[in-house]
């Protein structure tokens, strides 16, 4: 399995939903299940279908919590030139004047919305181990894309 990358602060967030799950969402999911199963038959009983897909999801996602806290390695940034996880980085598109700041982080915490990519995505494996100054080309759905890296914080 490999690494999971986060941030003390993602991995406390995870630990957490991770608890809620385990004690209070699996209780009202059994609950939920056990009024669905006193409304008679089973095969014709919407509501326990549905209880029974939410039991489902949250067995799935208290799994996949599991998984991704067993694999983390906590990241923490050192400051320096080379782009790693937990790197800011300013790039600057080639024929443009304007630039764009993103954060390195793994795949758990990305939120494009906030400037968090994933170091699997193509920008971020483009990034990811290149110095300050460095230019580089990496494939977006529109073709290949030419930044230089303005600044690493």
């Amino acid at each position: 399995m490999e690494k999971e990358y986060l941030t003390q602060q993602k991995y406390n967030e995870l630990q957490a939903e991770l608890l809620e799950l385990k004690t209070v969402k699996r209780k009202a999911v059994a609950e939920h299940l056990e009024y669905a199963r006193s409304l008679g038959d089973l095969s014709e009983n919407a509501e326990y279908h549905e209880a029974r897909e939410e039991q489902a999801q949250t067995e799935a996602r208290i799994l996949q919590l599991e998984t991704i806290l067993k694999n983390a390695e906590i990241v923490k940034h050192t400051l320096g030139d080379i782009v790693e996880i937990g790197s800011k980085v300013i790039v600057q598109k080639e024929g443009e004047s304007s630039t764009s700041e993103f954060t390195l982080v793994g795949s758990e915490e990305s939120d494009i919305t906030v400037g968090k990519i994933s170091h699997h995505s193509p920008l971020g494996a483009a990034l990811f181990g290149k110095k300050k100054g460095e230019a580089f080309t990496f494939e977006s759905p529109k073709g290949n894309v030419k930044y230089k890296i303005v600044d690493v914080k």
